[in-house]
Parts: structure tokens; C-alpha cells; sequence
């Protein structure tokens, strides 16, 4: 999986997840409720308390975040969804504030706060809809979920090939404001402006397209490219580029689920960046996990309970530039083993081992979690 994946384009949208068998994400449920109104407004939410016990060190309680969400109806064109967001009790965020017009049945205009749609979980992170008590870590370090800015553009679907498609103008990751924003260990997170009085030096390009013709099995492609944002573009080394591209497979049959994520950023003019920064930002970053997991109930029962492995492979200093030394510590393996336990449609208790291990020369790091979700 080394070569580029150029693919533009798409995404998911209401009646036909539906009629796959695909829980649908916050936003999409939100239409799905909006649609049987003339006009009017629907409350949903989703939230999630975790409890973190590594190997070393103290264990950690948190209510990581409890989101509220809001869907308006105007009439049968437009409509306006947003979500605010609380993370670890204190600290308040808009996750998404967009304003939706419908061309037509199968073609709408978007314009706000948007989710970038790169990957699953940035789009699909709601805690019923992956498994695991945290996201995996993929889509942290190198997809900085949940990753939003201001654009606009345009989303649906093409029925006669079965594909859905997003194809976006956006703001980009803030690379520096008088101050460096991005360094090795973190990737682009550092740098997400969430639509915070944003800086926009460049418009960046956002894209996915999802294949959904066989029954069972969803195959999604997206594509980044830009430059992050500075508030000087004459200054050397204050934007870095950034080509971010991305495929992935979920593959539901009866009581069997599985997920395929890749993902492969590549970043220039990361030499002059680190040389003027004293960062260690790398100039390739890609990583992969493979997920398998079994409901251990009866396909027709009410509760389900799942049982998952997931590994994953990811490495932030895939490629540097001569100036910077290898770190070996950003090229993770993690496996995550656990269950969970939808104890009604939109509940969630879950319980999972993790073993962390990286490149160097350390020891093997392992952590128990539990949690529980909801997502209505």
C-alpha cells in the first residue's frame, strides 16, 4: 500500500445507509428525522465517559465528551445542522455548524464548519459506531479527528453507479500565528483552527467518494491537498504542504463486521519548517489498522455483543528530510482487544486491553479501559 491513492469525491447520506444496514452518523440521523417534517427542529446528542488504567502510572476518569445536537428544517431545501461540543467537562467547542441546500434529491450545497471526510472516524466517531473505548490511534496522530474548518461545497449521490461523493473548498491546519504549531509526535493536531477566528492564507481541497454496490461492504476514498495557514506567507519555513489521501472497507454479513483503514499524508518544505521551528515534523506519515469482531447473540436480538481484535501500524516519521534524525518512537504497533456491548440501539458499554509498542528499543506498554456511550 505504498503507492498514492488520487481519488476525489463523497460520502454517506441518509435513506440508502438505511437501506445497507449501516448505522448512520449524527448529522445523517438528523436529516433522517428532518425528513418527515415540513418544517421544524430535532434534538439529538451523543457522549461518552471513560476510565483509562495504563501500566504505569495513575489510572484516569473523564467525561471526554458530551455533544449536543441541533437540526433545523426551513422548509423542503434548506436546513442548518450544528453540534456543540463539551470535552472533559470544561472545555466547549462548535464541532460542526454548516447551512444545507438541496439542489435536488441527489445534489446539495454545504457551506459553514465541516468535517473534513477523511477516513471513518472523523465522520463516523459517535461512541456506538466503532469499537473500542478510544478511537483508534491512526485517527489521531496522523488524521487529526475530529477534524473540522470553514468551507463549502457540494455533497450526494450517483444512484446508476451506487456512489456517494463530498467534494469541498476548505480552510486548512494553522502551521504558524507567531508561534509553530505542528511538531513529529502529533502530526497536523497542533495545528486544527476548528473555526476559532481561523487564519486563511490558502484554500485547501477536500474529497471522498464511497462505493456502496455489494451488499454488505462499503469501500470509501479520500483525498486532501494544500497549504497549511500562517499569518506571514512571505516567511520561509511558516507553511508546509500537505497531500493526504486515504482508503478504507467495512464489510458487515450476519453476526461478522470488519474495517480496513490506510492512510498516507505527505508533507513539503518540512526542511525549512523544522530548521527556522526546531520541530521534527515529518515529510511522509502513514499508518493502517485491520479490525475483526463477532456478535456473540442472536442476529435478531435486541442487545448485541460484540467481541473485536484490532491492530494497528502507523508511523509519523515514515519519511524525513536530511536534517532530521529518525525518532523510532513514532512508528507505533497497537493491538486492542474487547468487547462491547450495545445494550439497546444507541448504548454502549465497553471493555478493552490494549498493547502499545513502538520501533525502539522500549518496553511494551499495556492499558485496560472501560466505557460507556450513547448516541441518540
Amino acid at each position: 500500500m505504498k503507492n498514492k491513492i488520487s481519488v476525489l469525491l463523497a460520502f454517506a447520506f441518509t435513506s440508502l445507509i438505511a437501506q445497507n444496514g449501516e448505522q448512520l452518523n449524527s448529522y445523517q440521523q438528523q436529516f433522517q428525522n428532518l425528513a418527515n417534517l415540513e418544517s421544524g427542529l430535532k434534538i439529538g446528542g451523543y457522549g461518552e465517559v471513560t476510565y483509562n488504567d495504563p501500566d504505569e502510572g495513575a489510572s484516569e476518569l473523564d467525561v471526554q465528551r458530551l455533544v449536543i445536537l441541533f437540526a433545523y428544517k426551513f422548509d423542503d431545501r434548506v436546513s442548518f445542522i450544528t453540534e456543540i461540543e463539551y470535552e472533559h467537562v470544561k472545555e466547549v467547542y462548535i464541532e460542526q455548524a454548516w447551512l444545507n441546500y438541496a439542489l435536488n434529491d441527489n445534489t446539495n450545497l454545504r457551506a459553514g464548519l465541516l468535517l473534513v471526510p477523511m477516513g471513518i472516524v472523523n465522520e463516523y466517531h459517535e461512541p456506538t459506531t466503532y469499537n473500542g473505548v478510544e478511537r483508534p490511534t491512526l485517527d489521531n496522530k496522523i488524521v487529526p479527528t475530529t477534524w473540522r474548518e470553514i468551507g463549502i461545497g457540494v455533497s450526494g449521490r450517483l444512484n446508476n453507479i451506487n456512489m456517494r461523493y463530498q467534494a469541498y473548498i476548505m480552510n486548512g491546519p494553522k502551521s504558524y500565528d507567531g508561534e509553530y504549531k505542528m511538531k513529529g509526535t502529533n502530526g497536523l493536531r497542533g495545528g486544527r483552527q476548528k473555526g476559532a477566528e481561523s487564519i486563511g492564507s490558502n484554500p485547501n481541497f477536500a474529497s471522498r467518494l464511497d462505493f456502496y454496490g455489494i451488499l454488505g461492504l462499503r469501500i470509501g476514498m479520500s483525498y486532501y491537498k494544500g497549504k497549511t495557514q500562517t499569518i506571514d506567507k512571505g516567511m520561509i519555513g511558516s507553511q508546509v504542504g500537505v497531500s493526504m489521501t486515504g482508503l478504507d472497507a467495512r464489510y458487515v454479513k450476519k453476526n461478522f463486521s470488519a474495517r480496513y483503514q490506510y492512510i498516507n499524508a505527505n508533507l513539503t518544505d518540512t526542511d525549512q519548517y523544522n530548521r527556522v521551528s526546531g520541530k521534527d515534523l515529518g515529510s511522509q506519515m502513514s499508518g493502517y489498522y485491520l479490525e475483526a469482531a463477532y456478535n456473540l447473540l442472536p442476529i435478531d436480538a435486541r442487545q448485541r455483543f460484540d467481541v473485536f481484535v484490532r491492530y494497528e501500524d502507523l508511523d509519523q516519521h515514515k519519511s524525513i528530510t536530511q536534517s532530521l534524525s529518525k525518532n523510532l518512537s513514532y512508528h507505533r504497533q497497537e493491538w486492542t482487544v474487547g468487547v462491547s456491548y450495545h445494550l439497546s440501539k444507541g448504548s454502549v458499554f465497553k471493555m478493552d486491553y490494549q498493547s502499545k509498542g513502538t520501533a525502539a528499543n522500549d518496553n511494551t506498554k499495556g492499558q485496560i479501559n472501560m466505557g460507556i456511550g450513547v448516541f441518540f
